[in-house]
């Protein structure tokens, strides 16, 4: 019977939508689902709700739960990651509410700037600790991380535990490709794409339609669309940012970036400036964007975790999440392809090696299969090492837990480094340690400031 651990599973909706993706799988169907949370009330809701959905779906699947993460990850053939350490309250609150009181504004968060620089910080030893934790229980296992910062992770998580088979996993690739056959009024079913870079920061490299004669290049109606305004801005995901800074960027770059607007805004210094707020109003920038949507999320959550509890089935459709995808080709030996983020070994060989970069994947019984991408354009890979600096430091502050590091990856921010000096810089990354306090490694303490 395969095993798959699901650590963080306190998160209702979204362990509904990956675990029902994998009991549509008839090579899952049969699977021990280990539920594992620390909030020992939230994963007893999640169970009911998986044990729901198994009895909706007629498998053969059991559902069990733990509190204890060893229990779960002993003998686990698929480690499933999806927890956020600090929560909203009080992490993502401190990670805003300080920056703000410098004048620095953001939008999410969570992958670079300030923000993912302390939630990498405060997340990176707890995925440590699972890898220890699968290395003395299920070496063989692939962990199926979705935890944010994706890129500081994967790149910490690969530095220090090479041999744990792990991938990094986002929905901005296929979400994207939805979005962009929304604008162009076509079916993604008709779309062929490739993509490269780095997670948040990738670009299509080609976006194509099948037509009658074979392949028919899109990016000069996305470019001609956008340009007499033909192309429908507003988000299909977010009312509230409509995809002009996507758009303009393409504009400028000549390739369309697979994260939405309100993340890549505050990933480059271009939109957020305090001095020109008629960017902010141009761009329709959402500021303070993450907080606005985590209360909206913990209301709709509320709200469908006691309906999903209250219903007498669970009825699920496949969701866009790779998880399932990737476990059962795995186990059956059928090939697919996804989009996931791994160590760079020449992958994409512009980048520095051992990075975490984003690429297209084969899997089958043999596992994961990166593709090398060798043709990033210069100024693509240019504006990816931006990011990349920031994340090399954070992740090298861990692994040597040099406090002074942290303080270079702000300075090197280019978002941060648009809005602050280096003085006010050194004093807010202070000020957000202090205020993490617990949340933090013992070594970011301000005894070890140099």
């Amino acid at each position: 019977m395969t095993k798959i651990a699901f650590i963080g599973a306190g998160s209702t909706v979204f362990m509904k939508n990956l675990i029902g993706d994998a009991l549509l799988r008839p090579a899952l169907a049969d699977a021990h689902i280990a539920l594992m949370d620390i909030d020992s009330a939230r994963l007893e809701e999640s169970a009911l709700v998986a044990r729901k959905l198994v009895a909706s779906l007629g498998t053969g699947a059991r559902v069990s739960t733990t509190t204890d993460r060893r229990a779960a990850l002993e003998g686990a053939d698929f480690v499933i990651v999806a927890f956020q350490i600090g929560g909203y309250q009080p992490c993502t609150v401190t990670d805003f509410e300080i920056p703000k009181a410098y004048g620095l504004r953001q939008t999410i968060a969570d992958t670079l700037g300030v923000g993912g620089i302390m939630r990498g910080l405060r997340t990176v030893p707890h995925l440590w600790a699972i890898a220890q934790d699968m290395r003395a229980l299920c070496p063989d296992a692939l962990m199926l991380n979705y935890v944010n910062p994706m890129a500081i992770n994967t790149w910490a998580l690969t530095a220090r535990y090479p041999d744990i088979k792990q991938v990094g996993l986002c929905h901005s690739v296929q979400g994207t490709a939805f979005e962009l056959a929304r604008d162009l009024g076509l079916d993604v079913a008709d779309l062929r794409y490739r993509a490269a870079g780095i997670n948040h920061m990738a670009f299509y490299l080609s976006l194509e339609l099948r037509d009658g004669t074979g392949w028919r290049d899109l990016y000069p109606a996305l470019r001609d669309g956008y340009r007499a305004g033909r192309i429908p801005l507003e988000s299909h995901w977010n009312p509230r940012c409509p995809n002009l800074v996507r758009y303009e960027v393409m504009a400028q770059f000549d390739y369309f970036v697979t994260e939405s607007s309100e993340h890549f805004a505050e990933y480059v210094p271009w939109f957020i400036k305090s001095h020109r707020p008629d960017l902010i109003e141009q761009f329709r920038i959402p500021l303070d964007e993450y907080p606005k949507r985590c209360e909206e999320q913990i209301t709709a959550w509320a709200t469908q975790a006691q309906a999903l509890k209250s219903a007498d089935r669970i009825e699920h459709s496949p969701s866009n999440e790779y998880a399932a995808t990737i476990m059962d080709s795995i186990t059956t030996g059928t090939p697919s392809v996804i989009y996931g983020n791994v160590a760079n070994h020449a992958y994409i060989p512009q980048l520095p090696h051992g990075a975490a970069v984003e690429v297209p994947i084969l899997v089958d019984a043999n596992g994961l299969h990166p593709t090398s991408v060798k043709d990033l354009p210069l100024h693509l890979v240019a504006l990816m090492r931006t990011n990349l600096n920031v994340q090399e430091l954070t992740v090298q502050a861990l692994l040597t837990e040099n406090r002074a590091h942290i303080y270079h990856a702000a300075m090197l921010d280019p978002h941060t480094a648009a809005e602050l000096d280096l003085r006010q810089i050194r004093a807010l990354v202070d000020d957000l340690l202090a205020a993490h306090g617990d949340w933090m490694p013992d070594w970011c303490r301000a005894e070890y400031a140099a």
